[in-house]
């Protein structure tokens, strides 16, 4: 069983920076390389890619309006991946999701994504 768990989440003031972790664990050692991406998405609005790191080889996806601020890369365990976010800014505040797939290929498309974690709050605010 597959499971995709979140973590680091919080209250920051504007211009704070913050790491989330997301660990997928239950995935079969013959697979030796997933995708896995973060999404948020705020009431109201679509869920929106964040970035994407190919855990194998490291290979990383950022939507263009993400560039810059937000960098993913791979944990220490297997399996896990960091976004760490600098310069946070009120409209960063969101809901953090992790989402992972067998894949070989990045993408910020939800519908290519078939495992989530459950989420983690993001509030950026004085």
């Amino acid at each position: 069983q597959v499971e995709v768990v979140e973590s680091g989440g919080g209250l920051v003031q504007p211009g704070a920076s913050l790491r989330l972790s997301c660990r997928v664990s239950g995935v079969t050692l013959e697979l030796d390389s997933i995708a896995i991406a973060w999404f948020r998405q705020v009431p109201g609005k679509e869920r929106e890619g964040v970035s994407c790191i190919i855990t194998g080889d490291g290979d990383t996806y950022y939507p263009d309006s993400f560039k810059g601020r937000f960098a993913i890369s791979r944990g220490n365990g297997r399996n896990t991946a960091i976004l760490q976010m600098n310069n946070l800014k009120p409209e960063d505040t969101a809901t953090y999701y992790c989402a992972a797939d067998p894949s070989s290929y990045c993408s910020g498309n939800v519908a290519d994504f078939r495992k989530w974690g459950q989420g983690t709050q993001v509030t950026v605010s004085s």
